[in-house]
C-alpha cells in the first residue's frame, strides 16, 4: 500500500484534530486519489437522444411531461452476490417517479434496448486516453454497475472500460493514471416526498444517459494542496479537448482519502476545487479521532487496542471485539411516545399530530461520548460521534435524531429525560437516541443508528460520503455517511451492448491528432489584434476557433477584423451563436448593417427563421443577401453621414436655451433623443457631432 510514511507505523498518530490545518499528511500515513467526472457535450450514450438540459424545478415542470412509477430492487452480481450498498438502498422502502423530458425515450425509460455507444463520445475518450498516455483496451465491453438509489431506471448505470495505465505529472510528482471509463449519467433529483409507507424520490430524466468520462488515479496524490493542483490539471486537459460540457455540475470530483490509523473514504460532492484541501484535512482529522475514540472505548471494556496501521489489523481480536460489543449493545428498541404526549417539542408534536411514534435506542458505554456541536480553529464542526448517528438515521428519510448528549433542548426538558431513563431503565453509563416519525421509518432509522454505533468501537468504516452542503456551497467542509462503499459484486456484464474490436486505426487517429492545448491556443492569439484581455477572455470562453475562422476568412467570406468580432463574440446574447456573429460583423465591415444594429439583426433572422446552424458555403452566401435585404427592411443600414449631422443639428437648435444652460453636461440627455431617432447608428460619431455643436454654443 503505497503512501503510508514510516512515521506512522512507529507508534500513535500524532495531531490535534481541533487544528486540522496542522496535520502532517506524511506523519500520518496519507494516502490519496481522485475519480473526475465530465459530461461530454455530445448527445447520449446508448440512446441518440439529444444532450439539452432543461433548466426545471419540480415547481415549474411542465405538466405534459409524462411521469412514471418504479420500485427498484437489489440484483445479485456476476458472482452471484448482492452488492453492499445495493443492498442498503434496497431497505430504504422508496418509491421512484421518472419525469419524461423531451429528450428522454424508450431507453432512458428502460423499456427499450441500448444501442452502440455514440461515436463522438467514443472519440473523445480515445483522444484524451491519448493525452494521459494511456494503453487503450482492445476489446470493449459495456457492464452494467448496481445503482438502486432510484437514479437509473433500470437500477444500474452502463459503463465501459476504454484505457489503462496513464500517467500526468504535477507539481513535480507523477500521478497514475489508473483507468479512463466512459459511462451513463444519471438522472436528476427533483424532490423527495415523505408519506405514511415510505419516500416518493422525483427524477428528471434529462441528464440520464448523457456521457460521462470517468478518470481515476491511482493513490499518488502526496498532499491535500497536490490534489487541487491535480484536480486542476485534470480539469484543463479536459477542456483542452474543446469537446466537453462546461459551467457548474458539469464536472466533479471524487475524492478517495485514508490516513494509516483510518480508512479509505470516498468523498463526494466536490465541485469546487478550491475546497479540496479543506475537505481532505477535515477528513484526515474524523478519521483520527474516531480511531482514537475507538481505542478509548476498547479500553473501558478490556479489549484489544488498534494499531495505529490499518495493515496491523488482527482479525482475530477484531472478532473478539465484535463479539464482544454486540453482546453489550444490543438491539431494544422502546416506544416511549407516552412520555412526550405533552411535550412543547416542535418536531415531536408535528410527529403526534402525524399518528407517529417517539422511538428510544439505549446505548450503552457511551454516555458522554456522542458529543455536542464544537467547532474547530477554522470555524467547521469537530468530528463526534452523535453527528455520524445522525447521519446514519437521515438514510433511512428521517430530519433527524435528539441524543442524550445535546439534551435537554430541543423543547425536551429534563423531566422528559428522567421519564424515559426510568421507562427503558437505562444506567448512567447509557446514552440513548430519540426518533420522532412514522413507526416503521423511526424504527429503520433507531436499526441504522445502532449498526453505527456498534462500530464506534472498531476503525472508521469503508463508506461513500457527501459534502455537506448549504446554499448550494460547502457549508464548512465537512461531509455525512451516505452509503456503504461499494464493492466488484456491482459489475456485471451489459448484455444488450454487444462487445466490440477498437480498430487500430482509430486510436491511430486519436493520437495523431491531439487537440492544442492552453499554451498554442495563447500563442495563436499573439499574431492578431487583439488586446491581452480581449485574448484571455476570447480563451476563458473557449471562442478562439470561431474568433480565427472568423479573420481567416469563413465559409468563403472575407476576413473580418479580429477585434471587432472579439468584441462582438464577447458581448453577444446566449441565443446568438459564433458564425451569425460572424456574419454580422461582415455585413457591417462591407456597410450592409449599421454599428451596434448587429445583435437586433441578429436576433430578427432566428426568430424568422432565416437563420439555420450548419449551414455548407452556398447556402451561407444566400443567408448573408437575406440578412442585407432585412436590414434595410428594419432601417438597420448605416446612416448617412451628412443627413446624420442636419438631423443632430435640428434637435441641438430646437433644444437651444437647454444647451446653453447645461453645457457640455447636454451631451448625454441630446444623445438619448438622437439614439433614438435613428436606428443604428454610431453612438461615437453621434457623440463626437454634439460635442462640435455644442461647443459652438458656449
Amino acid at each position: 500500500m503505497r503512501g503510508c510514511g514510516d512515521e506512522a507505523m512507529s507508534g500513535e498518530p500524532v495531531g490535534d484534530v481541533a487544528d486540522a490545518e496542522a496535520l502532517n499528511p506524511q506523519a500520518l500515513g496519507f494516502m490519496c486519489g481522485l475519480e473526475i467526472h465530465q459530461q461530454l457535450a455530445t448527445g447520449k450514450l446508448h440512446s441518440r437522444q439529444s444532450g439539452e438540459l432543461y433548466d426545471v424545478t419540480i415547481d415549474t415542470l411542465p405538466e405534459t411531461w409524462p411521469r412514471y412509477s418504479r420500485r427498484l430492487r437489489a440484483a445479485s452480481g456476476e458472482g452471484g452476490k448482492i452488492d453492499v450498498a445495493a443492498r442498503f438502498e434496497a431497505k430504504r422502502n422508496r418509491t421512484f417517479v421518472y419525469v419524461q423530458s423531451p429528450n428522454s425515450g424508450l431507453v432512458e425509460l428502460d423499456d427499450a434496448p441500448p444501442l452502440q455507444h455514440d461515436s463522438d463520445a467514443l472519440d473523445i475518450a480515445l483522444t484524451l486516453s491519448s493525452m494521459l498516455l494511456m494503453k487503450p483496451v482492445p476489446l470493449m465491453q459495456a457492464m452494467r454497475k448496481t445503482v438502486v438509489d432510484g437514479s437509473n431506471t433500470s437500477g444500474f448505470q452502463r459503463t465501459t472500460l476504454v484505457s489503462t495505465d496513464g500517467e500526468l505529472t504535477v507539481s513535480g510528482h507523477r500521478v497514475g493514471i489508473d483507468v479512463l471509463c466512459l459511462e451513463e449519467d444519471s438522472a436528476r433529483k427533483l424532490d423527495t416526498i415523505s408519506t405514511s409507507e415510505g419516500q416518493a424520490v422525483i427524477w428528471n430524466l434529462d441528464r440520464l444517459g448523457i456521457p460521462l468520462i470517468e478518470i481515476a488515479t491511482a493513490p499518488d496524490v502526496v498532499d491535500p494542496e497536490h490534489a487541487k493542483s491535480t484536480a486542476k490539471a485534470l480539469g484543463g486537459l479536459l477542456r483542452d479537448t474543446r469537446r466537453v460540457r462546461r459551467g457548474l455540475g458539469s464536472i466533479r470530483q471524487d475524492l478517495n482519502v485514508s490516513i494509516a490509523s483510518g480508512d479509505r473514504v470516498e468523498i463526494k460532492g466536490c465541485q469546487d476545487i478550491d475546497w479540496i484541501p479543506r475537505i481532505i484535512k477535515l477528513e484526515m482529522a474524523r478519521q483520527l479521532h474516531f480511531y482514537r475514540l475507538a481505542n478509548e472505548l476498547r479500553s473501558e471494556l478490556g479489549l484489544p487496542a488498534l494499531p495505529p496501521d490499518r495493515r496491523d489489523t488482527i482479525e482475530g481480536d477484531e472478532e473478539i471485539v465484535r463479539t464482544a460489543v454486540n453482546t453489550a449493545l444490543p438491539l431494544k428498541i422502546h416506544d416511549v411516545t407516552e412520555v412526550f404526549e405533552s411535550s412543547t417539542s416542535k418536531m415531536i408534536q408535528t410527529t403526534l399530530a402525524s399518528n407517529g411514534k417517539i422511538l428510544l435506542l439505549p446505548l450503552p458505554y457511551l454516555a458522554g461520548r456522542l458529543g455536542s456541536k464544537v467547532l474547530d480553529t477554522q470555524g467547521a464542526q469537530l468530528p463526534r460521534l452523535g453527528r455520524e448517528l445522525a447521519g446514519a438515521a437521515r438514510l433511512a428519510g428521517v430530519k433527524g435524531i435528539f441524543h442524550s448528549d445535546e439534551l435537554p433542548a430541543y423543547g425536551i426538558e429534563s423531566s422528559d429525560m428522567e421519564a424515559v431513563q426510568r421507562l427503558a431503565s437505562l444506567s448512567e453509563d447509557t446514552a440513548f437516541v430519540l426518533c420522532a416519525a412514522p413507526h416503521w421509518q423511526a424504527e429503520l432509522a433507531l436499526e441504522s443508528v445502532h449498526e453505527r454505533a456498534l462500530l464506534a468501537w472498531h476503525r472508521i468504516p469503508q463508506e461513500v460520503r457527501n459534502v455537506v452542503v448549504k446554499k448550494g456551497e460547502p457549508e464548512d467542509g465537512t461531509t455525512a455517511p451516505m452509503r456503504p462503499l461499494p464493492g466488484g459484486a456491482r459489475m456485471y456484464p451489459e448484455t444488450d451492448v454487444p462487445p466490440f474490436v477498437l480498430p487500430l486505426e482509430r486510436w491511430g487517429g486519436a493520437v495523431s491528432n491531439p487537440p492544442l492545448n492552453s499554451e498554442q491556443r495563447n500563442e495563436r492569439l499573439q499574431n492578431t489584434d487583439l488586446s491581452a484581455d480581449q485574448s484571455k477572455q476570447i480563451l476563458a470562453r473557449e471562442l478562439d476557433d470561431e474568433l480565427l475562422s472568423g479573420i481567416e476568412g469563413f465559409n468563403g467570406l472575407e476576413g473580418v477584423s479580429g477585434k471587432a468580432l472579439a468584441t462582438l463574440l464577447l458581448t453577444s446574447p446566449a441565443d446568438v451563436p459564433p458564425a451569425l456573429c460572424i456574419a454580422m460583423q461582415y455585413l457591417r465591415e462591407q456597410g450592409l448593417l449599421a454599428r451596434e444594429a448587429e445583435f437586433e439583426l441578429a436576433e430578427d433572422l432566428i426568430q424568422g427563421g432565416a437563420w439555420r446552424n450548419g449551414m455548407d458555403e452556398a447556402a451561407f452566401s444566400a443567408f448573408l443577401d437575406i440578412a442585407a435585404q432585412r436590414a434595410g427592411e428594419l432601417g438597420l443600414e448605416p446612416a448617412d453621414a451628412g443627413a446624420l449631422r442636419e438631423m443632430i443639428e435640428e434637435i441641438v437648435n430646437d433644444r437651444i436655451d437647454f444647451v446653453k444652460e447645461r453645457g457640455m453636461a447636454a451631451i448625454g440627455p441630446l444623445m438619448g433623443i438622437v439614439m433614438s431617432q435613428s436606428k443604428g447608428v454610431d453612438g461615437k460619431e453621434v457623440s463626437q457631432i454634439l460635442r462640435e455643436l455644442i461647443q459652438q454654443h458656449v
